[in-house]
């Protein structure tokens, strides 16, 4: 039974790249499909390190647990795509089509998201410390719980961006104008805050502002004030 079962899932495998195609479990290491047709394939614990899927059509797709490192998805559609749970260290959706796309509980530490459209997309619980969200579109994203230290999100639009008990420090915010974003409950230890327009943050409070780094340019919300440590001095670490 055991050799029948493990015959059709290696046959499987075999199957030609297209759309709704099942490589659930597979290992595609390497594989180069860019600018292939993948609409709502099933790469469900699938082993795609290193794979290139630049500019391809992959809305709908399911990547739950699957190990992506260092793969690439630069110019993808990947709408509404499941990444739960995946593995993806220094994976790039540089420009990528993340709309509405689902990274719940997935470890993207130092992955490329700059300039990525991912407006309502669920990065609930995820890791991404160190990853770049440089010019990105984030509207509406959910980053509750998420690990976010050292993040960078210059001139990322985080208009209603949920950050509540994310943890920020040391995540780069410069200059942005924070609209509708939620922070309650979350860590911003030396988070990076010059020049930012917090005004209408909600659950924002005075400790998490004593403890982040601003300057006399940051706007607060009202009934907090800047702390006399602003700006902060350098910190290395």
């Amino acid at each position: 039974m055991l050799a029948v079962f493990g015959g059709t899932a290696e046959a499987k495998c075999q199957d030609s790249p297209g759309p709704g195609a099942d490589w659930s479990g597979c290992s595609k290491a390497r594989v180069m499909l860019s600018g292939e047709d993948l609409t709502g394939t099933i790469f469900q614990r699938s082993l795609l390190t290193a794979s290139d899927f630049a500019n391809s059509k992959m809305a709908g797709a399911n990547l739950g647990e699957t190990e992506i490192s260092r793969a690439r998805f630069e110019k993808a559609d990947l709408s509404k795509a499941d990444f739960t749970k995946a593995l993806g260290w220094r994976a790039n959706f540089a420009e990528a089509v993340l709309t509405e796309a689902n990274f719940a509980s997935a470890d993207m530490n130092r992955s490329n998201f700059a300039k990525a459209q991912a407006s309502g997309a669920n990065f609930l619980k995820a890791e991404l410390n160190r990853s770049d969200f440089s010019g990105a579109n984030l509207e509406r994203a959910d980053m509750s719980k998420a690990e976010l230290a050292r993040v960078i999100f210059q001139q990322t639009n985080l208009r209603g961006v949920n950050f509540s008990y994310s943890n920020l420090s040391r995540a780069h915010l410069e200059g942005l104008v924070l609209q509708d974003v939620t922070m309650s409950g979350a860590y911003l230890y030396l988070t990076q805050l010059g020049g930012a327009d917090l005004t209408s943050v909600k659950g924002l409070t005075q400790a998490q502002i004593d403890m982040a780094c601003g300057d006399e340019q940051t706007k607060l919300p009202t009934g907090l004030t800047a702390p006399k440590t602003w700006p902060c001095s350098t910190d290395e670490d």
